[in-house]
């Protein structure tokens, strides 16, 4: 077998490669050149790099003292705000169905949390926790809100009901809760809080709604079961326009 590499190779050798561009500049920088056209700028101003790694290391140092002192420099006028945040005050009253509870709360966490897993009134769902399906609706003053974002700081010093706070303290069930067991409308149940909840507060502010008005009252409580219709005709049930 013919070696046919060392033909290659004498090939190789004898090829002349194209001229290189960069060969017809010095390798200095062109300072002279560039600053003709400038007269502000010192023709000796070029020169070549001969920093140190300890110079390098003491420009970092340097500049990061420089960073902070100007950071501090202008957080000065902060405190008050920083202290301010720290001083939230975590220990609050809430008026929860009626009563007084005093709880230690966050000030980062819902109302739908702190009624759930603080007060321990697990009827308030907790479905898309983005104020979507109104698993969590409760009643703030009278007007329904979505718990899961609405703050517990929020709600100092509103009245908050429950879907426990809405039947007699006897027992016996409000009128909307026994409209939705009469025409069925509980199915899974996840829902049935914040409809009812939402229902509650339409009769309050308005006794005999009309179906539309019913219907748009009820809107913002989504049903993964489709029992829409059973819900609406028992609002119209406990209005008495069944």
């Amino acid at each position: 077998m013919t070696e046919t590499w060392k033909e290659y190779e004498r090939e190789f050798d004898e090829y002349e490669l194209p001229p290189d561009p960069a060969d017809d500049f010095d390798w200095t920088p062109a300072t002279a050149e560039v600053a003709g056209n400038l007269p502000d700028m010192p023709l000796g101003s070029w020169r070549e790099p001969g920093s140190s790694r300890r110079e390098f290391l003491r420009g970092v140092v340097c500049s990061g003292v420089a960073v902070s002192a100007a950071a501090y420099m202008f957080a000065g006028n902060s405190g008050s705000a920083r202290a301010a945040v720290r001083g939230v005050e975590r220990l609050i009253s809430l008026n929860v169905n009626g009563k007084t509870r005093r709880v230690d709360v966050p000030p980062s966490e819902t109302l739908a949390q702190t009624i759930r897993y603080r007060l321990g009134l697990t009827g308030t769902k907790i479905g898309c926790n983005r104020a979507e399906c109104g698993a969590c609706t409760v009643m703030a003053d009278d007007i329904t809100i979505y718990s899961c974002s609405t703050l517990t700081h929020q709600a100092r010093g509103r009245k908050i009901t429950t879907v426990e706070g809405v039947a007699d303290p006897s027992g016996k069930l409000h009128p909307v809760q026994q409209a939705f067991i009469d025409e069925l409308g509980p199915q899974c149940g996840f829902c049935t809080p914040g409809q009812v909840v939402s229902a509650v507060a339409l009769l309050k502010k308005n006794p005999k709604p009309t179906v539309d008005e019913a219907r748009r009252a009820m809107s913002g409580n989504l049903c993964r079961c489709g029992a829409y219709a059973h819900y609406l005709n028992g609002v119209m049930r406990a209005a008495g326009r069944a």
